[in-house]
């Protein structure tokens, strides 16, 4: 993968302080955010609803908050959304493209909306979107016919347009195939050494295999943040697992407490949050971040002593 030249080594920081937002049908998608993020992939998780496309089009100035604050480095996106914009790349879930109308073209209209007047500039910034985001073959072909990784990746060239110092990608391998989604981790990864990164997803495996620092979103609260490593060690020696027939599992769930339910080769896996065996049956576990997840899910506080398996 080509480097990303015009990007530049510097410290940046982004303060999310107490953000709330309630919805005028009573929904409460926010409550009493609060986040600290420096350089690098920081991970949003939450099931769907939870709250994450809300926080994110806050931070993209797309919408205000009943209250709270926000700060990247010296600016106050509340306050002045103008001045974050030139700063601020931005990759919702869904977007639309013209029709008809190249990548390379279409890059260059965006471009020159931003701001990129001068032209050699904005012709090598361009071919340095195209390179690091393994468009270059397709850019005189129309956006409109790519493939569902084709436009993630042209839509991760978007967002970085203009050197942004802040990079919020919505859900953005949701639908991509395996090697689409490899190819668009790598990407992320190279572009957050030098950029705050905020991924947002209801896939665990993606904030696993990227993120340094995480947080996880449910009802528009933040229920539990850290490191992927530091979290799992929350849970670390509470975990069982039982592996049961499918038409067993109607009964224990009535005397368990599952935080997790897989299908392993035609029969029921069961995960439970526990301080001590369940009982006959059970197996410890190590349990991973998925684990952490699901248990996070099910207890506002997985360590408190009330997260436990009723035995």
């Amino acid at each position: 993968m080509a480097p990303n030249p015009f990007l530049t080594m510097e410290s940046n920081m982004l303060t999310i302080n107490n953000l709330s937002k309630t919805y005028s049908n009573g929904v409460k998608a926010l409550n009493q955010v609060t986040l600290s993020l420096s350089n690098g992939m920081f991970g949003l998780l939450g099931p769907n609803g939870a709250g994450k496309s809300t926080l994110m089009r806050t931070l993209a100035t797309l919408q205000q908050p009943d209250s709270g604050s926000i700060q990247f480095n010296d600016i106050d996106l509340l306050a002045a959304p103008q001045n974050i914009r030139p700063l601020l790349g931005y990759l919702p879930q869904e977007f639309g493209v013209y029709p008809n109308v190249s990548a390379q073209d279409l890059l260059t209209h965006f471009a020159l909306l931003s701001g990129l007047s001068d032209s050699s500039q904005r012709r090598r910034q361009i071919e340095t979107l195209l390179a690091i985001t393994n468009l270059t073959q397709h850019r005189k072909k129309a956006v409109s016919t790519f493939s569902g990784g084709m436009k993630q990746r042209f839509g991760i060239a978007l967002a970085l347009l203009g050197n942004p110092k802040l990079l919020i990608v919505d859900e953005p391998t949701a639908g991509l195939d395996p090697e689409e989604r490899n190819r668009f981790h790598n990407l992320l990864r190279d572009v957050s050494e030098e950029t705050v990164v905020i991924l947002s997803t209801h896939i665990v495996e993606d904030v696993s295999n990227l993120c340094t620092n995480m947080a996880i979103l449910n009802q528009g609260t933040i229920v539990n943040q850290g490191s992927p490593i530091e979290l799992i060690q929350q849970v670390k020696g509470r975990l069982w697992k039982r592996t049961v027939d499918k038409h067993e599992v109607e009964a224990i769930e009535k005397t368990f407490d599952i935080i997790s339910h897989r299908h392993v080769y035609g029969r029921s896996e069961l995960h439970i949050l526990a301080d001590v065996s369940p009982g006959e049956g059970f197996a410890a576990i190590d349990g991973d971040l998925e684990d952490v997840y699901f248990a996070n899910l099910k207890y506002p506080d997985i360590t408190s002593s009330k997260s436990k398996a009723a035995a």
